[in-house]
């Protein structure tokens, strides 16, 4: 799909309440393959991979705001929304950057891993980091990634997990992996979610890079949210708890599209 002078990947499947899933660094569309097969029996469930991302080609415009941008330009070239809009890990960001900027675009919000913007050790870990990318490819990178994002139970009880991830983040462009970590690296605080807006904060006990307490903090700022904590899973949530995670959102976004808040588009097949 061309939106915005970009080249985007999107899949659109199903009919019926627009719910758009947004990834993380390192994800792709596919880290929700679980939960849009459940829902897209009936919802329009829509997945783009960010540019530079996935199988969206590198593009010299990456950061959270232009993400956010793409995504309210693929809702309008879908005809789609309001819609609910799931995002994970930096997809959080993205997700509420959205809410802020394309208000109308947004019926409610369901943060996965919810991140806050780096403090400067941050900053700094994730440039050093992008220095490594660039210098040496993904698969310098990745089994830390692996090791430091899964909870223990995860990379024991469930290897294909761990092998998933590992070859999510080494089938990445190393450029568009790099800009996107600088993306996140630049990022800003997008403000409290409005406290009209629905949302729903699922977080992993485990979670070594966002753990439960940044969850409560946005909850605590939206005044009507609680945080639905999972237990021995770490940071990638769609992927370490899929059932789970399944039932949080497919009852979040029935209670969503029975409040009347959602809005359908029409449906075509998946754009690249």
């Amino acid at each position: 799909m061309r939106v915005n002078g970009k080249n985007l990947a999107v899949e659109n499947t199903g009919t019926g309440p627009a719910v758009v899933f947004l990834h993380g660094i390192g994800g792709t569309s596919n880290v929700y393959q679980v939960q849009a097969d459940a829902l897209s029996a009936t919802c329009q469930v829509i997945r783009p991979d960010f540019a530079g991302a996935g199988r969206s080609p590198v593009n010299d415009d990456i950061s959270i705001a232009s993400h956010a941008d793409d995504i309210a330009a693929v809702l309008d070239a879908l005809g789609a929304g309001p819609a609910v809009i799931v995002g994970h890990s930096m997809g959080t960001l993205v997700a509420r950057t959205l809410a802020a900027r394309h208000p109308g675009k947004v019926a409610a919000l369901a943060l996965l891993a919810a991140v806050q913007p780096p403090d400067a050790a941050g900053r700094e870990a994730t440039r050093a980091r992008v220095a490594v990318i660039r210098a040496e490819g993904t698969a310098a990178v990745a089994p830390a990634i692996v090791a430091r994002s899964l909870s223990p139970a995860t990379r024991s009880r469930k290897p294909e997990v761990a092998a998933f991830v590992r070859e999510l983040v080494m089938r990445q462009d190393p450029e568009g992996y790099a800009r996107n970590n600088e993306a996140m690296a630049a990022a800003t605080d997008p403000g409290p979610v409005d406290p009209s807006l629905p949302l729903l904060l699922v977080a992993g006990r485990d979670d070594a890079l966002s753990p439960p307490s940044v969850s409560e903090q946005i909850a605590a700022a939206h005044g009507g949210a609680g945080v639905e904590v999972i237990d021995d899973i770490g940071h990638w949530t769609p992927l370490e708890d899929a059932r789970r995670t399944t039932e949080l959102l497919t009852a979040f976004i029935d209670a969503c599209s029975g409040a009347g808040r959602i809005g359908a588009g029409r449906t075509q097949e998946p754009s690249r």
